[in-house]
C-alpha cells in the first residue's frame, strides 16, 4: 500500500477521508525557505554561485521540514497564511486602527476632534492623570482580545513580537528614542511565580530589538498582590490599585531626566497605568508615557467595539 506521501504527490487529495488540501500548505510555501537560501548564496569555498553553504542548507531545509508539519497560522483565528506573525485578510480588516482624532493625553477616539489639536477628553481635563500621553495599536476586541490572550495563557510568546511591531510606530512618536526607557508593568510575584512570565515585559524586550530603546525590568516593582478587577467601576479599580508599585532603591538615579514608556497589552480603564505613572513621576522622571497593544473603547458606535472595560478584569477575562 503506497504512504500517504506517494499518495499525496500521486495526486490524491483525500486520504482516510481527510482532506489533504486544507492541511498542507502549498508547493510554493513548503520549499520558499529552501528556494530562499539557494538564490545568491555563497558556496563552500566562499564564492557565489558553487553551491550552498552545509549549516545554510540545512537550516534551510530544516524550516521546509517545520512549515509542512507546522505551517504558520493566523494569530487570530489559526488560519493557515505565507509566513510567520502574519493575519489573514479577514482578521487584519477587522483590527481597528488608533490613527484618527483622539484625546492628547489618554488616546481615547474623539471623532469630532481635529487630529493633531492637543484636544484632551472631559475625563482627563477633570482628573489628569500622570501620563502625558497613552496611545495603542488598535482598539480592543475579538481578534486584538485572542491575540493577547494567546500569549498570556496560550504561551503564544511570539505574539509578544507580533504586538510590538504594530506598537514600535506608536512609540517613535511619543518623541526621541534617545531620551526613552521601555518600563514593562510588573506582576506581583506570586501572580509571575504561577504564570512563568510577564507578557508585558516580553512586548517590551521584542520592542527593544525592534526600536533600539533600551529597557528596564526592575526599576518600577509590584508591591502587593491586587483583587482581580472584573466588573469594578473605574474609582473602584483605582482604589484597587492603590499603592500596588514602587520604585527600585537607586530609581531616582535611574530616571533622572529620562521619558519613561509604560508597556502593557490592554488599557481598560486606565487605573493601573495611572497609579504606575504617578509612582514614576514621584520617583523624578521627566515625562512618562504609556503604550499598550489594545485600547478598551466603551462606545461601540465609535469603532465597532463591543467590549466596556468594567467587563474586563486585569487579566483580560471576559464575564458571560
Amino acid at each position: 500500500m503506497r504512504s500517504r506521501w506517494a499518495a499525496w504527490r500521486a495526486g490524491e487529495k483525500s486520504i482516510v477521508g481527510v482532506d489533504m488540501g486544507a492541511l498542507v500548505p502549498s508547493r510554493a510555501m513548503r520549499h520558499k525557505s529552501v528556494m530562499d537560501a539557494a538564490s545568491g548564496d555563497a558556496g563552500i569555498d566562499g564564492r557565489a554561485g558553487q553551491g550552498i553553504a552545509p549549516v545554510r542548507l540545512l537550516r534551510a531545509v530544516g524550516r521546509a521540514v517545520v512549515d509542512y508539519a507546522l505551517p504558520p497560522r493566523c494569530p487570530g483565528c489559526g488560519t493557515i497564511v505565507d509566513g510567520d506573525r502574519q493575519f489573514c485578510l479577514g482578521c487584519w480588516s477587522s483590527l481597528d486602527f488608533l490613527d484618527g482624532a483622539a484625546c492628547a493625553r489618554c488616546s481615547i477616539p474623539l471623532p469630532t476632534a481635529v487630529a493633531g489639536t492637543g484636544v484632551e477628553c472631559g475625563a482627563c481635563m477633570a482628573d489628569p492623570p500622570s501620563f502625558s500621553g497613552a496611545p495603542a495599536a488598535v482598539a480592543y476586541g475579538p481578534v486584538a482580545r485572542t491575540v493577547a490572550l494567546r500569549l498570556k495563557y496560550g504561551r503564544r510568546t511570539g505574539h509578544a513580537q507580533l504586538m510590538a511591531g504594530l506598537m514600535a510606530r506608536k512609540l517613535l512618536a511619543l518623541g526621541d528614542p534617545a531620551d526613552m526607557l521601555l518600563i514593562p508593568v510588573p506582576l506581583h510575584r506570586w501572580r509571575l511565580w504561577s504564570r512563568g512570565f510577564n507578557q508585558a515585559a516580553m512586548i517590551a524586550d521584542a520592542l527593544a530589538r525592534q526600536t533600539g530603546v533600551p529597557r528596564d525590568h526592575h526599576l518600577l516593582l509590584r508591591k502587593k498582590s491586587t483583587a482581580a478587577l472584573r466588573g469594578k467601576r473605574r474609582r473602584e479599580r483605582e482604589k484597587i490599585v492603590a499603592g500596588a508599585f514602587g520604585l527600585a532603591a537607586d530609581a531616582r538615579a535611574r530616571v533622572a531626566r529620562r521619558h519613561l514608556v509604560l508597556i502593557d497589552d490592554v488599557h481598560a480603564s486606565g487605573a493601573t497605568l495611572r497609579s504606575a505613572a504617578k509612582v514614576l513621576r514621584r520617583g523624578g522622571a521627566a515625562q512618562v508615557s504609556a503604550l499598550t497593544w489594545a485600547r478598551v473603547v466603551p462606545d461601540a458606535l465609535t469603532t465597532g467595539n463591543i467590549f466596556d472595560f468594567a467587563d474586563v478584569d486585569s487579566d483580560m477575562v471576559v464575564k458571560r
